[in-house]
């Protein structure tokens, strides 16, 4: 679990109620079912309309991608394509078969079969770079089903509140509760607003920026995978490699470009 999302979550949260409670309002003027039902039901069912089954069964991997903690481990997998440079170096990349079948990183494990097996240099940067754009589509598929729910929630309280307000208009013989019911019809905005600000946009910008980090990390590893092909030294490919991970790179420029074609 990353423990910072939750931490923004229930700090934005706790924020709003906290002002709201120092104001003077009560708690139970915040809970009403009626204007939840129809914010959090509404949002539901606009969701479920707007994407497919195949897609919105994608919920939970993209919650564990929010929330779940990223093991912060390019400068491992950096040092492991070093590694792996030396050996090419002395032996060539046919040496490299036995771990590349055995390891754990689909991607890695793929493009080190993709040399091993003797492929060309563009045939393997083509197939790296096609895993690449499935990974980036998925990533953005998974940001869209909650900036969708980020779009109709707001939507859904202005609903919410002009349904509260006809029920209001309707009840005029009795003055005294105008004040009260106004209120409660108020809260279906608060409820669709705050939502779509304090956990369906922010989850969806959190994917993004997740799915932004697994990209530079894989295209680091396509950059490595191409160096070992070509039989690089391990220093050259050290350069390459901290151009990814914020190190200070070499001013002559790499033999491989820094970005995809």
């Amino acid at each position: 679990m990353d423990i910072i999302t939750l931490i923004g979550l229930l700090a934005g949260l706790a924020a709003l109620v906290g002002g709201f409670l120092q104001e003077g309002g009560s708690l139970s003027g915040l809970l009403q079912p009626n204007a939840a039902l129809i914010v959090f039901g509404g949002t539901l069912a606009a969701v479920l309309v707007s994407f497919p089954a195949s897609r919105l069964r994608t919920v939970p991997s993209a919650l564990r991608m929010a929330f779940g903690r990223r093991q912060d481990d390019d400068e491992a997998k950096a040092e492991e394509l070093i590694a792996m440079s030396v050996i090419t170096r002395r032996t060539g990349v046919l040496a490299l078969e036995k771990r590349a079948e055995e390891h754990p990183d689909p991607f890695t494990r793929e493009g080190l079969l993709l040399i091993v097996d003797g492929n060309d240099p563009s045939q393997v940067r083509q197939i790296l770079e096609l895993e690449m754009d499935a990974a980036e589509a998925k990533y953005e598929g998974y940001a869209k089903i909650f900036e969708a729910a980020g779009g109709y929630a707001p939507t859904m309280g202005i609903i919410g509140t002009v349904m509260g307000l006809i029920h209001v208009l309707g009840s005029l013989s009795d003055p005294s509760t105008l004040g009260s019911s106004i209120a409660v019809a108020f809260t279906a905005t608060l409820y669709g607003v705050a939502s779509a600000n304090l956990i369906f946009l922010p989850i969806a910008s959190k994917i993004k920026s997740r799915s932004q980090s697994e990209l530079s990390s894989m295209e680091m590893l396509m950059v490595g995978i191409l160096a070992l092909q070509n039989g690089d030294h391990p220093q050259l490919v050290r350069k390459k490699l901290n151009s990814f991970l914020g190190a200070a790179a070499s001013p002559e420029p790499s033999a491989e470009p820094r970005g995809r074609r």
